[in-house]
């Protein structure tokens, strides 16, 4: 059977292609081709904007990798450590200060200040409580501290080392120690005035302390200590050092059991009730040399914070005042050593003389006497004086003050050192002329005058008075010294200040058993502060001498302020020089005087 034919398929009308812009036909794509491509180039858009936001960041870590690894490596690490360094002060031990013996009067011991970082403290309270017995600070206290802001408080200070020791064992987080050395004064007041103190910052303010400040401080170190999180040092890490330089030992030229008896006499004398300041200076004849330096009322150095500060200064150096006849010596020298007398030569002295619109009596109003020289400063003649006086002439007498040190300083190694009044002779009024040759009108420190005194002592050589014998084992610079009298001169007028010691003479109380000693008196009016002038100021009262006279070793000069009393020199002045001579001569072991005292003329062989 035959099959019967398929039926014809169905005529398909093409697609037209789409036309360019040209309206020709370009292409005879199908439209789900056109699909295709447009998903596939957003496709490739998206992974490109995914490539670049993959690649680069890991491109700028890798360079910053290769940058942190390579190149800045070191730098960083070194800024990471820096971070982890603590640099630590190292103290320099402050020398000490010791007597010409080796016994020390000031020097310093270890000891730590207690500090805390608080944002590095964990529990203040727990810390606290682990440091509150160590430290002898209230729990409260520390607690307060260790949770302020900031990073630094200070808990306790001056801490001794083995408390130290025993907080490091803690190990506490945030808590660490300084340097924090302590200054002592073992003897306590005794040359407190010479040694002086230092302040808070340990340096210098007051006598040896702040004149030699440099030489005593040293110089301080440093350590470079790697930390850990809780500021403790790392075991393993940096630790650097640089040594602290200690400072120099500074040897004194006093004698600590003199010194301590002077200051015992005179806290004695400021106890009589009229006494209000006392002052004395022993000086080596032949080294200028002080052996002991005091005043009353002194201070402890060790507590210096509860003196008056007015009362903190050395007045032997620095306070001034007028001495009265003890300067007779130098214008009876001048006239001596200018040929105008002899210690035999008479003069007819009067009760009182004529002085430019004033009048200058002596102690004692007399009819005229024919005294010797030696009887004039025997008797502590004002007139007489003011006599010699106008034979030597103002400018040569001012040459002769000047020679023996008034008027500038000593140059002794002590802060706040006064030079004293002494006005230029050309300015000299007749009156002026007539009161500086018997100490008034002029102004001196106590150590002036025992300078004056050792130059005579020392056959008229003078030598500047030191205090300081060596620093850190070498021997201070020798002293200056300048002939300012003749030997012969200076022999002549020890032997007329010995008369004033012996009978007849003003000061027999200056006398010391078995020994021959020579001195003066002085009892200068004392400026009155509340009006400026003397009315109702009292006196200043002197006794400057020395011995053996045969043979002189020690100078000792005292003054004291009396400002309600009329005694004279002679008797309140001489018995402290007696007794602080005696010491200086007996603890030293000086020979007594192997020569009997001269017989002394004070009078004219008409008397």
């Amino acid at each position: 059977m035959a099959r019967p034919p398929r039926p014809p398929a169905p005529r398909r009308r093409p697609t037209p292609p789409p036309r360019d812009g040209g309206g020709a036909f370009t292409s005879r794509r199908a439209p789900g081709s056109r699909r295709l491509a447009g998903a596939l180039q957003v496709s490739r858009r998206r992974y490109s904007i995914g490539f670049v936001l993959v690649v680069v960041p890991l491109l700028v870590i890798t360079g910053k990798l290769w940058l942190l690894q390579g190149v800045d490596s070191g730098q960083y690490a070194l800024a990471a450590t820096q971070d982890r360094i603590r640099v630590q002060d190292v103290a320099a031990l402050r020398g000490s200060v010791v007597d010409r013996d080796g016994d020390p009067l000031a020097y310093t011991v270890a000891a730590s200040r207690i500090t805390a970082d608080p944002t590095l403290v964990d529990d203040p309270a727990r810390t606290a409580l682990a440091l509150t017995t160590l430290l002898d600070v209230p729990t409260s206290e520390l607690t307060d501290r260790l949770s302020r802001d900031g990073r630094y408080v200070v808990l306790a200070s001056q801490v001794p080392p083995e408390t130290v020791d025993e907080i490091e064992e803690l190990g506490l987080p945030g808590v660490f120690s300084e340097d924090d050395p302590v200054r002592l004064y073992p003897a306590g007041s005794v040359a407190g005035q010479v040694v002086g103190f230092t302040g808070r910052e340990g340096h210098g303010l007051a006598g040896i302390e702040q004149s030699l400040d440099e030489q005593l401080a040293g110089t301080p170190g440093e350590r470079r200590v790697e930390v850990g999180s809780g500021g403790h040092p790392i075991p393993s890490g940096l630790d650097q050092s640089t040594p602290a330089v200690d400072g120099s030992t500074v040897e004194l030229t006093l004698d600590s059991d003199l010194q301590f008896v002077t200051e015992q006499r005179l806290q004695e004398t400021c106890q009589d009730g009229a006494t209000t300041r006392a002052s004395a200076v022993v000086l080596d004849v032949h080294t200028g040399q002080v052996a002991a330096m005091g005043s009353c009322p002194g201070y402890d150095p060790g507590n210096y914070s509860r003196t008056d500060p007015e009362l903190l200064g050395n007045p032997i150096v620095s306070s001034v005042f007028e001495p009265g006849s003890v300067l007779k010596a130098v214008t009876l020298a001048a006239a001596i050593e200018e040929g105008k007398a002899t210690p035999e030569t008479v003069l007819s002295v009067n009760g009182r003389i004529d002085a430019g619109d004033r009048v200058v009596r002596d102690a004692h109003d007399h009819q005229p006497i024919d005294w010797t020289v030696t009887g004039i400063l025997a008797k502590s003649s004002n007139v007489g004086t003011i006599m010699l006086a106008r034979e030597v002439g103002d400018a040569k007498l001012e040459e002769y003050l000047r020679a023996f040190g008034l008027g500038r300083t000593t140059g002794i190694e002590l802060p706040g050192e006064s030079a004293g009044i002494l006005q230029d002779s050309a300015e000299w009024t007749e009156s002026r002329a007539a009161n500086v040759p018997i100490g008034q009108g002029v102004s001196v420190t106590t150590l002036q005058m025992a300078s004056v005194y050792q130059a005579i002592a020392n056959d008229g050589v003078r030598i500047e008075p030191r205090i300081v014998s060596s620093v850190g084992g070498r021997p201070a610079p020798a002293p200056e010294s300048t002939r300012v009298l003749s030997e012969s001169t200076a022999d002549d007028v020890a032997y007329m200040l010995e008369a004033v010691v012996g009978p007849g003479g003003t000061a027999p109380l200056a006398q010391v058993d078995g020994f021959r000693v020579a001195g003066k008196t002085g009892t200068a009016q004392r400026a009155n502060p509340e009006c400026g002038c003397y009315d109702g100021g009292g006196y200043v009262t002197t006794f400057v001498g020395f011995a053996p006279a045969d043979d002189p070793q020690y100078v000792v000069a005292v003054d004291l302020e009396r400002p309600t009393s009329n005694e004279e020199g002679g008797q309140v002045a001489a018995p402290v020089f007696a007794d602080i001579l005696r010491q200086a001569l007996t603890a030293d072991g000086i020979v007594p005087s192997g020569t009997p005292r001269p017989d002394f003329v004070l009078t004219g062989p008409q008397q």
